[in-house]
């Protein structure tokens, strides 16, 4: 029995290392497929990011009806989240993932067609339940058939969201300084390139991927009875109110045109592209998901903090916005890392509960932002997101015992 177990460990041990040896890079066409139709659905979360002033003036609304756009878009995600594994494991991969493309050009064409808020922010719902279905599909995909590891397969789809986040804001701050309906159209676009790569690309549905068996609506429910998956989406909620104060409510206090919020837009999804793939595996190495994650997410706070206090300094507004960037890029790769490996259960099934929760903060935060700066001022906004942020990672300090095991699966222990 002794040696029966000592040969396991080396067989384990032989195929982690393979797996550490195996380039990023190398993958197979269908991860690119993915990939490159990833970069494009993410564009459309920073396209619309600097036409948020532009859409307030042209429809007569006020920034906390803007910010809507945002909220229902990330309550529609989170709700849909909760179907996404039973729709994948029926129709597969691939036209669950073309699916959520059609649903979103669809959406995101009817919205750069519509002339009231209200209709928009309706139609940016509808946009959000496609995301849901490409989003969860798309991270469940990559890892499932990447030949890197787990670690690697992540690191890869962080970068597809990056690139996506900082290219968005640059072309929608073009298309917006035309007309506030251009990023609309753009996206829409955009996901007909995404429709015809997959279609190219991967020609069979779900060769490399084996669907064990047909999921419920019910499973990311009782995903949520694991501890550690608990805890990272709670804690995700929560720092969701500072990520969304940021990308919904800081450009109505910059005071900049549509291409000047893109170019600052388009900062802080750079670095949140390169630290999120360069950064993020070394802190996770050297330092422990764990810790790594709370320091991040102390930062932000403080840079919240520093938001809420100098909210009408435009300079400190902008340096907050780009140096944020850089501490969500690390933070997004270290929370999915662990999330994928924070209980024994089908990683799909992982994505949908924690992106549930996760989504839930990302659809108060914005309208509630908006709302805070009309019953008081400009500055309860940024300082409300630091307090959620600290809350978050105190919230993932004190289940340390709960969740440091992460660390372990991945290193191969």
């Amino acid at each position: 029995m002794a040696s029966f177990q000592r040969a396991a460990s080396t067989v384990h041990d032989a195929a982690v290392k393979h797996q550490e040896k195996v380039s990023l890079l190398k993958q197979p066409k269908a991860v690119w497929a993915v990939f490159f139709a990833s970069i494009i659905a993410f564009m459309g979360l920073g396209l619309v990011d600097p036409i948020l002033p532009a859409i307030a003036k042209n429809l007569q609304a006020t920034p906390s009806q803007v910010t809507l756009l945002f909220t229902s878009y990330n309550a529609v995600m989170a709700v849909a989240m909760l179907i996404t594994g039973a729709i994948s494991s029926r129709l597969g991969i691939k036209w669950t993932l073309l699916s959520g493309i059609i649903i979103i050009a669809v959406f995101s064409c009817l919205g750069g067609l519509s002339n009231g808020i209200w209709v928009l922010v309706g139609l940016r719902g509808g946009w959000g339940l496609g995301n849901a279905l490409f989003v969860a599909t798309a991270l469940a995909a990559i890892v499932s058939l990447s030949k890197s590891g787990t670690a690697k397969a992540i690191v890869l789809y962080e970068a597809a969201v990056g690139l996506g986040i900082s290219v968005g804001p640059l072309l929608g701050g073009q298309l917006g300084s035309i007309s506030w309906r251009g990023p609309f159209l753009g996206v829409a676009s955009l996901m007909v390139i995404a429709f015809i790569g997959l279609i190219a690309l991967m020609p069979k549905p779900d060769t490399d991927i084996t669907i064990q068996s047909k999921q419920s609506i019910l499973d990311p429910f009782r995903a949520l009875k694991f501890r550690a998956l608990l805890t990272f989406g709670i804690s995700a909620a929560l720092y969701n109110f500072g990520f969304f104060t940021l990308l919904a409510y800081a450009p109505f206090v910059l005071g900049l045109d549509e291409l000047g919020l893109g170019y600052v837009f388009l900062g802080w999804g750079i670095l949140l592209a390169i630290t999120s793939v360069f950064m993020a595996p070394k802190l996770q190495q050297r330092f422990g998901t764990i810790k790594s994650m709370c320091t991040m997410l102390t930062l932000f706070a403080l840079l919240l903090l520093a938001m809420g206090i100098w909210t009408n300094t435009q300079w400190v507004i902008i340096a907050a916005i780009i140096i944020a960037g850089a501490v969500l890029g690390n933070n997004n790769t270290l929370i999915t890392t662990a999330v994928m490996n924070s209980a024994p259960i089908e990683r799909s099934t992982a994505s949908a509960a924690y992106s549930f929760l996760r989504f839930i903060g990302g659809a108060i935060a914005p309208y509630f932002a908006g709302k805070l700066a009309e019953w008081f001022n400009p500055h309860i906004p940024f300082l409300v997101g630091a307090l959620f942020v600290l809350l978050a990672m105190l919230f993932i300090w004190f289940n340390s015992h709960h969740v440091k095991h992460v660390d372990s699966v991945e290193s191969g222990h």
